[in-house]
């Protein structure tokens, strides 16, 4: 009689969950933090704002892909009632946008190498050994960098004229190669500058000269640099209008920046063909901003902590 007793006691006191003490009733869900709001206000705006940036390009997609009937009919905001390719063809080939990306191409990827080659190795002489004036050089690049290109123009064509390489592709080379040139020492000093010097010392004592220790060590150590610097510098080269319109005379020299102004010339209301040549300018500056996508954003920074 008293196991009983003890048995439905112990019964009671566990509750119908079979667990000792009185059940937990749960707890309202809080509601949403202030944190949480304003993190999803930013995500919100920033959403709006992607949308409003990528709308103007997502239009002149569009237009591309339409014909000039459809445009003429219905205009270019329109909702698109035709599609085809064959304003990508005009541009191409009607256009001249063919032999101007080839212009641009000759005239961007040399630059990028001969300037990065040089900056490099300026670079590495001013940051790993103790040269007489090397702030005043490097102060004197970055001032040359802080000139508004605009004063010089006249200079430059002038002086294209009297070394007789004006209208030649190689002209243009020269002008990007010489404003290039100190902001991307400037950029490189910074960085190779905090390489540890025990690394550079470890070399010596190895027996190595300082042309194996440039292209075996401090090169490889700044491939980061250079990589972001190669996005950076292709994107501003191959975009490039001003030094193009200044050293060049010639339709068939211009490159794909310069070429788009013709082609609006020549097809004055066809937006269709404008809109495919501004896609065809645009699509190899795209490609290497997503293929080095990730340096552009080391790029911004560079240099700021080293």
């Amino acid at each position: 009689m008293t196991a009983t007793h003890a048995t439905t006691d112990l019964k009671d006191a566990e509750g119908p969950a079979g667990r000792t003490g009185p059940a937990k009733v749960a707890a309202p869900r809080p509601a949403l933090s202030g944190r949480a709001l304003r993190t999803a206000g930013f995500h919100l705006s920033a959403g709006l704002l992607s949308a409003l940036w990528l709308l103007p390009i997502a239009l002149v997609l569009v237009t591309s892909t339409r014909t000039f009937d459809d445009i003429a009919a219905h205009g270019v905001g329109s909702w698109p009632h035709s599609f085809t390719f064959d304003s990508f063809r005009q541009a191409w080939v009607d256009g001249g946008q063919q032999r101007a990306l080839i212009n641009s191409m000759l005239v961007t990827i040399p630059t990028v190498l001969l300037s990065l080659g040089l900056a490099s190795m300026a670079a590495f002489a001013l940051s790993r050994y103790d040269l007489p004036f090397r702030r005043v050089l490097l102060l004197l690049m970055l001032g040359g960098n802080l000139l508004p290109p605009q004063i010089l123009l006249i200079p430059v064509s002038k002086l294209s004229e009297m070394l007789g390489i004006y209208d030649q592709l190689y002209a243009l080379i020269g002008v990007q190669v010489g404003f290039g040139v100190g902001f991307y020492v400037f950029v490189l000093h910074g960085f190779m500058r905090a390489i540890p010097g025990e690394i550079q010392q470890a070399a010596v004592v190895d027996g190595a000269n300082p042309w194996q220790i440039y292209w075996r060590i401090i090169l490889p150590l700044a491939r980061p640099a250079l990589a972001a610097l190669t996005a950076l510098s292709f994107t501003w080269i191959f975009n490039d209008l001003l030094w193009a319109i200044t050293v060049l005379r010639t339709d068939t020299q211009m490159p794909i920046t310069a070429s788009l102004i013709g082609l609006q010339g020549q097809y004055v209301s066809m937006w269709n063909v404008i809109a495919a040549g501004s896609v065809i300018a645009a699509a190899p500056t795209v490609a290497v901003f997503l293929r080095f996508q990730r340096y552009f954003v080391a790029g911004l920074n560079l240099g700021a902590v080293k």
